[in-house]
């Protein structure tokens, strides 16, 4: 693991590609930390819970002009847990973001309550969902008394900075305990060099064809869009020793079922909507002056993949911004990139494969923040 700072991919490479469903030929010998977690839920299994927050003052307002449905907004799920620290997850394009932290929930969980924000199948507004979480984040800092951290992967990293950006220039301050940004994409350019004739990335290919077609919701598109994602994500299980070490066989099924479903809900409009949120993303670059940043004095981790290049460009701006200038926008923050030196190189916000790769940096932030919350009430 390297570190850029601290205060306080050429092209994915799919040969061989192996297919999630070769891992299931046979059961594998389980580590201990994986036979502790599965044991843990056959006993215990996790209860994930529909959330609807009592505060609605925010995306009240937003849906009250008539012009943007609550279809168009994420839906909220819940795990409770009686730690002090409650963590928001936000997802990228896909997984949802129960998948997304499926290996990394046994430790964020201990912090406290995990709430899970699922994006809309069949449109995208990001003013409502930005409404959304004013709204939820009001409430668990003055209701519950417990500032969340908001744990935000790729796409939801790039709304969280824009949400940051927002709040910012509406003079306001956000109650948040703390910020995890992993592998974000900020902007489009961050997946597309623009001029360039052909993307160089997969997830520019996925996107691409909305930008350039009249009909951005043809089934073609979309189909092309799902083949992609799943590619991405089958890539991720390229190492067949590494990953039944990791899940088992019944984990691996249910996870690729559950992937692969979402993938098929999300429609030609849904699809076309997240690009468009996507676009209207400003680049952080756009905002680095003194009346917008800092976004936020709360601790920040910033996480970088080994081999990016699948997704994002060589020349992805918001990488080259947090990378050479985090402290300017996150005062208290570090930036990291996360390696594999005994395997197969970390990609872009690869959670679930290189978990433990991970973790280390993620757990020694939630320390900091106790830390931190010990010193104040000393």
């Amino acid at each position: 693991m390297r570190e850029e700072g601290w205060t306080g991919m050429p092209e994915l490479s799919l040969a061989p590609t192996l297919s999630l469903l070769a891992a299931f030929g046979r059961t594998p010998a389980l580590p201990f930390q994986t036979l502790w977690r599965t044991t843990g839920h056959r006993f215990r299994p996790p209860q994930v819970t529909p959330f609807i927050p009592r505060i609605r003052r925010a995306q009240d307002a937003v849906l009250a002009g008539g012009e943007i449905q609550p279809a168009e907004g994420v839906t909220l799920t819940r795990e409770q847990h009686r730690g002090g620290t409650p963590t928001l997850v936000l997802g990228g394009f896909v997984p949802d973001g129960p998948e997304q932290v499926y290996l990394l929930r046994s430790f964020l969980i201990k912090q406290g309550s995990l709430y899970y924000a699922h994006y809309p199948d069949d449109g995208f507004s990001s003013d409502l969902i930005f409404a959304q979480l004013d709204d939820l984040v009001t409430e668990l800092a003055t209701v519950h008394g417990q500032p969340p951290v908001i744990f935000a992967v790729s796409f939801g990293a790039g709304l969280l900075l824009e949400w940051l950006r927002r709040m910012r220039l509406a003079g306001r301050t956000p109650a948040v305990r703390g910020i995890i940004l992993v592998s974000p994409v900020a902007c489009a350019a961050d997946l597309l060099v623009p001029g360039e004739p052909k993307p160089t990335t997969l997830l520019g290919r996925a996107i691409k064809p909305y930008l350039g077609s009249n009909d951005r919701t043809e089934r073609g598109v979309t189909e092309k869009s799902r083949a992609i994602f799943t590619k991405m994500f089958e890539a991720g299980a390229q190492n067949k020793e590494a990953l039944r070490g990791l899940l088992t066989r019944q984990e691996l099924r249910l996870l690729r079922t559950t992937v692969i479903g979402t993938l098929q809900r999300i429609t030609s409009t849904g699809a076309s909507a997240r690009v468009q949120a996507l676009l209207q993303l400003e680049f952080p670059s756009a905002y680095f002056c003194p009346t917008l940043l800092p976004l936020t004095e709360a601790p920040t981790l910033i996480l970088y993949a080994e081999k990016e290049e699948s997704v994002l460009t060589h020349l992805a701006p918001s990488r080259f911004a947090l990378q050479t200038a985090h402290c300017a926008y996150f005062p208290q923050s570090a930036c990291k990139t996360i390696s594999n030196p005994r395997g197969s190189p970390v990609q872009h916000a690869s959670l679930i494969f290189h978990c433990s790769n991970f973790l280390p940096p993620i757990s020694a932030f939630y320390r900091g923040l106790k830390k931190r919350n010990a010193l104040k009430a000393a």
